[in-house]
Order: structure tokens, then C-alpha cells, then sequence
């Protein structure tokens, strides 16, 4: 079933167009890559559907709903939640501590409550989701722990599992595998099969190929803004368009 709907999306920055006409659909439960050569649009296209940018035209179709040119806070609030390519996370804050902030986003705190401690129950829900995130990530024997002591690898995952607490429907992963080893790459795709048990939705852009071709049941191939090919994995990996700008030849797509 349809989940999300990218309807003829341009985006104009000025004289250059970074998405041109782009249409491609995101089916409910599976994990979709967004890959492409550096400056084929694909992080463009990540602020456009999660309300960074405006587009220029076209539409982002969410659940049916049309979010185009929502605030980013209101795209997430109805369940498009998205990472960024480089840390976002509050360093000198505890692992739950950042958690926390991410489960925020559906509560309605106020400082009234603050003061008379009317809003012990939410903070103890809070509390108690917070710690099953670090839990579903094998965080939680660091939850005390300062993000900013966290080997690269966990802080990616770190980030992952604030997100997932903002308790998205769609969770869009931006570049989630940058700078991670073989055995942080394998951990985190292991995890995000774990996320899409879950019910979430995954569309991800990154430059590992071999953890795209691995973990995508479905791959969306962009060059200069506009859709070039798209198909499951083994299909993309054949696809002498695809092999020509961006796989090199067939025996390094392998």
C-alpha cells in the first residue's frame, strides 16, 4: 500500500534546477534507497519532503495528504521523521537524555504542570519510552553515558533511535552509514531491519553500495535531479544506465 507519493517535483535554486519532474512512489513497509552520484538531488529531495524546502512545484503526498511546504515540525508530528547526513545529537547530554528530546514531540508539556508536578505521568511514560528505545538499539548499559563518548558508530545509532522516538511512520536515513566499519555497517543494517519489524517505513540516500544492494528491497536511481532507473536490487545492479553513471562497470556494481 502507498505510503508516500512524490508527484512532479522540481526544485529551482535560482538558474539551477536540482530536481527536475521527479515522481516516484514509497510502498508502506519497506526499506527504499534514494542513490544517485554526488549532485544528482538526493539530499535536496530529503528537505523537500520533510519541509525544509518549499518546492518549486509539484507535490509530496503523505498518506494521501499533500505536506507540501509544511514546517518541518508539522511533517514530523504526522509521522515523517528524518536524519541528517551529519550528527544532530546533543553531546554533552546523556544517551537518554537525548531520547527524551525526541519523545517530546507528542507531548504537550507545560510550564504550569512543571510547577504543580501534574505531569508526573507523562514524564515517567517518557521515561519508560526512552529507555525501550535504547533497549531495541543495545544502548541501554549506556544510557548515563555522554553522547559525545560514543564511538562514531553508536552516535549513528544514537541518532537513529531519537528519531524512531518521535514515533514515525516513515523514517527517512540520511546517508546513515557514513564513516561507520564493516561491523557498524552490518550492526546498523541489522537494526534497521529491526525498525522496519516495527511498522516503519524506510527511505534512506547513501553511498554504500554494497549496504543499499544488501538492504533495499527496492532502489530509486537519480542523475542530474530526474529519475534514471528504478527497480529491485539485483535489477539496478544490471542496468547498463545505472553501470554507466554511477556503478562503473558491472564487475565493481557486483
Amino acid at each position: 500500500m502507498e505510503i508516500l507519493r512524490v508527484e512532479s517535483l522540481t526544485m529551482r535554486f535560482g538558474g539551477l534546477v536540482a530536481v527536475n519532474d521527479l515522481s516516484f512512489t514509497l510502498n508502506e513497509g519497506e526499506i527504499r534507497g534514494l542513490i544517485g552520484p554526488n549532485g544528482a538531488g538526493k539530499t535536496t529531495i530529503f528537505n523537500v519532503i520533510s519541509g525544509f524546502y518549499r518546492p518549486s512545484s509539484g507535490r509530496i503526498l503523505y498518506k494521501g495528504e499533500d505536506i507540501s511546504g509544511l514546517k518541518m515540525s508539522a511533517v514530523a508530528a504526522k509521522g515523517v521523521v528524518r536524519t541528517f547526513q551529519h550528527s544532530t545529537l546533543f553531546q554533552e547530554f546523556t544517551l537518554v537524555d537525548n531520547v527524551l528530546v525526541g519523545c517530546h514531540l507528542h507531548q504537550k508539556p507545560t510550564l504550569l504542570g512543571a510547577m504543580l508536578g501534574t505531569d508526573t505521568a507523562d514524564r515517567r511514560a517518557a521515561m519508560e519510552k526512552a529507555l525501550s528505545m535504547l533497549d531495541l538499539f543495545d544502548l541501554l548499559d549506556h544510557k548515563d553515558v555522554l553522547a559525545a563518548e560514543l564511538p562514531h558508530g553508536s552516535q549513528r545509532i544514537l541518532g537513529m533511535a531519537v528519531a524512531l522516538a518521535c514515533e514515525p511512520e516513515v523514517l527517512m536515513l540520511d546517508e546513515p552509514f557514513t564513516g561507520m566499519n564493516p561491523e557498524e555497517t552490518r550492526q546498523m543494517m541489522v537494526l534497521m531491519r529491526k525498525v522496519r519489524d516495527r511498522g516503519v517505513t524506510l527511505l534512506l540516500v547513501e553511498h554504500d553500495m554494497q549496504a543499499v544492494m544488501g538492504l533495499c528491497d527496492y532502489i530509486t536511481v537519480l542523475n542530474f535531479g530526474s529519475l534514471l532507473a528504478e527497480g529491485p536490487p539485483e535489477e539496478v545492479r544490471n542496468n547498463p544506465d545505472v553501470i554507466e553513471v554511477y556503478l562503473g562497470t558491472p564487475h565493481h556494481a557486483a
